[in-house]
């Protein structure tokens, strides 16, 4: 059975909703990059050293990242080699078997949250401003609760004006409630009084809003480290994950910000917003592969439930969802 059809197949035993959330989300991208491909196929009968050239090129104009597509590309060669493949039409399956190769990193990579099954949950969100922090905040709360957690908010975030104010509406739209001060406040204050009502009421999960920007880098980075410090002062074991915000529309950007949050709180996933609106969704990989961070959910539109667990069958099946189904509707 080809990749292909076993992918169709795994993606047809989960849920369909899923499937076009993926397939939308990542239209643009898909629009793009298969369009490239299904050119490139067209343009070479034979699979050479040309064809490689050119596929290289897409590939990094998808924001793959350049050190992931040179290992894609060494591995494509091996397996065309291996399995003799002569035609460049029977290359598109073997792509995308890489790419989830590639994601999982010959693991298993789990999306799922690191929630605590007995006592209270402390999840931390960090990233700069500008990239749907508090929205990303608001969509996870809103899925926690769906899920049956009782969830509360931390308005760490005391430097941007109005930050504690859209908090707070996506805190009435949740229904949830928000442990805030005023602004200016110190942040590591509002965390020890968010953590210590969160203790008291008997919350599942405490989300926790940070700034995203101060005068400079070295003061942001400090404030992080202090928050935690605070976190990991009053719940032990806290906080249970770190999740960075990256905006996929800024591609590599994207990458510099990942690097500089990791230094500096360890993070344990990535949320990765607005996926929907790029042409260069390939910056998942990009960021699994070089950073070795697991990307845990991302933004596939506006709506509240568009906050989807992140998935690499899905993810390309979303890429190749028009080659798959014309694959399968042939056989």
């Amino acid at each position: 059975m080809s990749f292909f059809k076993k992918l169709k197949e795994k993606i047809t035993k989960q849920s369909d909703t899923v499937s076009e959330k993926f397939k939308e989300g990542l239209s643009k991208t898909r629009n793009s990059f298969s369009e490239r491909i299904n050119d490139l196929v067209a343009k070479y009968r034979k699979v050479d050293e040309d064809f490689f050239e050119e596929l290289e090129e897409i590939l990094i104009s998808a924001d793959v990242g350049v050190s992931t597509v040179m290992e894609l590309i060494d591995q494509l060669k091996m397996e065309v080699k291996r399995r003799n493949i002569q035609e460049t039409k029977d290359v598109q399956a073997v792509i995308s078997e890489k790419l989830v190769d590639i994601y999982k990193g010959g693991n298993e990579v789990s999306p799922d949250l690191n929630l605590q099954s007995d006592g209270l949950t402390i999840i931390l969100i960090v990233g700069v401003n500008g990239v749907g922090k508090t929205t990303t905040i608001g969509k996870l709360a809103h899925r926690l609760k769906n899920e049956g957690k009782s969830v509360m908010l931390a308005a760490g975030d005391t430097f941007r004006a109005g930050a504690i104010d859209q908090l707070e509406v996506w805190g009435e739209r949740v229904g949830v409630d928000v442990i805030k001060q005023s602004e200016g406040s110190d942040p590591a204050a509002v965390m020890f009084d968010a953590v210590q009502a969160a203790k008291s009421r008997n919350v599942d999960v405490l989300l926790c809003d940070t700034a995203g920007r101060l005068q400079n880098k070295v003061n942001l980075m400090k404030e992080l480290e202090k928050v935690k410090r605070v976190i990991e002062r009053e719940q032990s074991g806290a906080p249970h994950e770190v999740l960075l915000v990256l905006d996929a529309t800024t591609g590599q950007n994207a990458m510099t910000q990942a690097k500089t949050f990791s230094e500096a709180t360890n993070v344990t996933g990535i949320v990765l917003t607005k996926l929907d609106g790029t042409a260069k969704g390939g910056i998942v990989l990009a960021i699994r592969n070089e950073l070795e961070i697991p990307v845990k959910f991302v933004g596939l539109g506006e709506k509240v439930d568009d906050l989807q667990k992140f998935d690499a069958e899905q993810f390309v099946y979303g890429l190749f969802s028009d080659l798959i189904e014309k694959d399968t509707e042939e056989d």
